[in-house]
């Protein structure tokens, strides 16, 4: 094992560095999973805070990689507790003062888009997504979720194929 480097997660010039330069994409990935803004950032918060923790620990170069493992891990804890809650909550929507109409339209029209990204595998949705909306390489992607770029091109062409055939009408 090397002996400690200068360049050490632990310092805070360079944690603050890694947290401005990173922490905005790991804010859109968990963005994307969650589709919640503020779970989202709670979760990215909490992964620099144990990336913070555990600085001794992770290498300067995996740091990335264990911030969005982090991340990840956390939506999920996340995702398994709301799925309890989910089942027991009341699903029923309060009236409002719009028109029924723009209302029937509205709700069509999410739910067309909701089943069609829904229908997605989560990595499929992730890659759409941080490609599309991010502008992310296919190679950012490999590296962000750990596989191939090759893996990456699949779920893209996946995902966009299977978008085409659901959303046809919008």
């Amino acid at each position: 094992m090397n002996t400690e480097s200068k360049d050490n997660i632990c310092e805070e010039q360079l944690f603050s560095q890694f947290f401005k330069a990173n922490s905005k994409t790991v804010f859109n990935y968990i963005y994307y999973k969650f589709g919640n803004e503020e779970k989202a950032y709670d979760a990215v918060q909490e992964a620099f805070m144990k990336l913070w923790e555990n600085c001794a620990k992770v290498v300067p170069e995996k740091a990335k990689s264990y911030v969005y493992t982090v991340a990840n891990n956390l939506y999920l804890n996340v995702i398994k507790a709301e799925k309890v809650r989910l089942k027991y909550a009341d699903k029923s929507l309060k009236t409002t003062n719009i028109s029924p109409e723009f209302i029937l339209e509205e709700n069509q029209f999410k739910e067309k888009l909701d089943r069609a990204l829904e229908s997605l595998p989560e990595n499929q949705r992730s890659v759409f997504l941080l490609n599309r909306i991010d502008g992310k390489k296919y190679a950012e992607i490999a590296e962000i979720e750990g596989v191939s770029v090759k893996a990456i091109e699949k779920r893209m062409h996946l995902a966009l194929k299977t978008l085409r055939e659901q959303i046809d009408g919008i």
